[in-house]
């Protein structure tokens, strides 16, 4: 187990990443798009620039010198990401582009162990990458998708995911917190209740990795996806859990170098876990970033990082519900992350204004298009928050969406 470096004592951690300590349009940089990507560190930078300046080299080929420090560095990136989720063995740690590829790398080659008629469920809080590939599986293989309703507070409707249950259900995927609205998801209940039916479990983990503790075997998912550039680390990176005996079964999703064991024109063998599912050369660079980033993490205490964070959504939603806004999904079992809707004025406008006050919001559909369309909206304007983030962040949000109204209203 990794030893704590250190425990935060004193959250908005701003001086630890740089980007936050500069100006945008003029103004104090207020950065709230963290569902979207977060900010990297000091450490993950220099770790980054390090090996760039000083040992760039490839992995698994060479006899050299850069080539042996660049292969220890990305095993030892998958050990920690191995105790980082608590997975059993680091066979189970796949290294992918992020959470997109690894769920289609669970659609493309579990999914050919599945069958017509096989029946996949998937939530209504989805994002489009844990939508469009299992609809493309149904295609491929002729299953079928069911999706799960939620309640108009944003809930997952636990009757009506239980009635959607049958001994039909093959595969069940959803997200471990909502990237548009923040929901946070019984991950551990709804693993349970596929179990009880002999569904495998996926969990979309993109947005929950930098606000909860993850423990894959305490949840007792068979897969969990999440990616590097969410959790303070680089994009082009990502990691697929796996359990090992699924893995063992599933063809590869790519084939090509170093994922092969040999090679004819005959025939080809491939390689044991896990470079069976990591063909070509890796991405080197971020898999180091990515190990810094876990190792930066493993200095935090997550339940401190919740309550303030939390103490941030709570003020912030109550600084809203004095404007002339209508929240959306706003469940009470959330991470930090409030979609709401301007009365009158489109989102891009608000975050227009919102730009040239210096403070950074996502707005538009957020990669969930079916919600969207459950609420009846075609946009919002979203903030999420992290640990780094402080009131005054809070407060200028406030104070632009007031000159909003002001300009616009």
């Amino acid at each position: 187990m990794f030893v704590k470096e250190k425990s935060v004592t004193t959250l908005n951690k701003k001086m630890d990443f740089p980007v936050l300590n500069t100006t945008m349009r003029g103004n104090r940089l207020v950065y709230l798009d963290n569902a979207a990507t977060t900010q990297k560190p000091t450490s993950v930078l220099e770790a980054m620039n390090h090996f760039l300046t000083k040992e760039n080299g490839t992995v698994n080929r060479g006899v050299y010198y850069l080539s042996q420090e660049a292969t220890k560095k990305c095993d030892d990136s998958r050990k920690s990401l191995k105790t980082f989720l608590n997975a059993k063995s680091e066979k189970e740690i796949i290294f992918v582009k992020g959470t997109t590829e690894a769920i289609n790398l669970v659609a493309y080659s579990y999914g050919e162990l599945m069958k017509p008629g096989d029946e996949i469920l998937i939530t209504e809080l989805e994002h489009h990458a844990n939508i469009v590939p299992w609809q493309q599986l149904c295609l491929r293989r002729g299953c079928i998708l069911k999706v799960a309703p939620i309640t108009d507070d944003g809930h997952l409707d636990i009757n009506a995911y239980k009635k959607l249950l049958s001994e039909k259900t093959k595969l069940v995927s959803f997200c471990h917190i909502s990237n548009s609205i923040g929901t946070i998801n019984p991950a551990r209940e709804l693993v349970k209740l596929a179990k009880e039916v002999g569904a495998k479990v996926l969990i979309d983990g993109a947005q929950a990795v930098s606000h909860l503790k993850v423990d894959v075997q305490d949840l007792d998912c068979d897969f969990y996806a999440f990616s590097g550039h969410k959790c303070f680390g680089p994009t082009g990176v990502g990691v697929l859990y796996g359990r090992e005996d699924l893995l063992e079964k599933m063809p590869p999703f790519m084939t090509g170098g170093d994922m092969i064991e040999t090679v004819s024109f005959q025939s080809s063998s491939f390689a044991e876990l896990p470079r069976k599912f990591e063909a070509g050369t890796p991405a080197i660079v971020e898999i180091i970033g990515l190990g810094e980033a876990v190792k930066y993490m493993n200095t935090l205490d997550y339940k401190e990082i919740q309550n303030y964070e939390q103490k941030l959504l709570e003020a912030a939603q109550e600084k809203l519900n004095e404007l002339d806004i209508t929240l959306i999904g706003p469940t009470h079992t959330k991470a930090a992350i409030v979609s709401f809707v301007m009365n009158a004025v489109h989102a891009h406008d608000v975050g227009t204004v919102l730009d040239m006050e210096g403070v950074a919001v996502r707005v538009g559909h957020h990669c969930t298009q079916p919600l969207m369309k459950r609420y009846n909206v075609s946009s919002t304007i979203r903030a999420s928050f992290c640990f780094y983030n402080d009131m005054e962040d809070v407060d200028a949000l406030i104070n632009g969406l007031k000159k909003v109204k002001e300009f616009l209203g």
